[in-house]
């Protein structure tokens, strides 16, 4: 599997080009500030993006998608619970002092059916508590359980996404990180919007902030 990540200035969003090796088909993850960062991945390994697909609809990670849109005319996909968030990119953008344009409409609500590149698959899971649509991308071979989650802000190393923003919930975004992400396997590659990589069983043994709820509910 082909797998590049970027992040520029000012959030250090990471954003992700995934690609199959054989067709050469790929997606493109979470196009924020680094987009161009993206795009040069795109023409450097040669790939057909077929669809761009956001793990969730906060600023730093939407900023670049009508400039992917515009590149490689493959359709955007997202959870439908966050269409107000991405509708109001803009006054995002005025809460943290940037001006931000409008992004070209949603072409795909995820159904949470399997979505398709070359000899993978994406598995869509709901993952609401950072805000209302976010979701885990799970990638992997055709057929397998991949072990490559792409989850945005739901979980990091070491932490977890905030909850004090619209739509945001700590206790949802705790159940979403015990009871969907991490059934997914301890050797499973949590692939953040922020940050280094982790991996399931990591965060499951020593992430503060699940260590404390997991031990509340006992």
């Amino acid at each position: 599997m082909i797998l590049e990540v970027r992040a520029e200035a000012p959030f250090y969003k990471n954003g992700f080009v995934v690609g199959c090796e054989r067709t050469r088909e790929g997606v493109i993850i979470d196009p924020g500030d680094e987009v161009d960062g993206l795009l040069a991945a795109v023409r450097d390994h040669d790939l057909d993006i077929r669809h761009i697909l956001l793990t969730h609809a906060h600023l730093d990670h939407i900023t670049g998608v009508r400039a992917a849109k515009d590149a490689v005319d493959a359709p955007v996909h997202l959870h439908k619970d966050d269409l107000f968030l991405y509708d109001a990119v803009q006054q995002q953008g005025e809460m943290f002092g940037f001006k931000v344009r409008q992004q070209p409409p949603i072409d795909v609500f995820y159904d949470m059916t399997p979505i398709h590149f070359g000899d993978y698959e994406v598995r869509l899971h709901h993952t609401p508590g950072h805000c209302p649509g976010g979701v885990c991308l799970q990638i992997g071979r055709k057929g397998t359980a991949g072990k490559d989650l792409f989850v945005g802000d739901t979980l990091f190393a070491g932490s977890i996404g905030r909850t004090d923003l619209p739509g945001g919930s700590y206790e949802t975004l705790l159940r979403s990180i015990t009871e969907v992400l991490f059934p997914l396997g301890d050797d499973a590659m949590v692939h953040s919007g922020h940050g280094r990589d982790t991996t399931i069983g990591r965060e499951r043994t020593t992430n503060p902030f699940v260590l404390e709820y997991l031990s509340a509910r006992r």
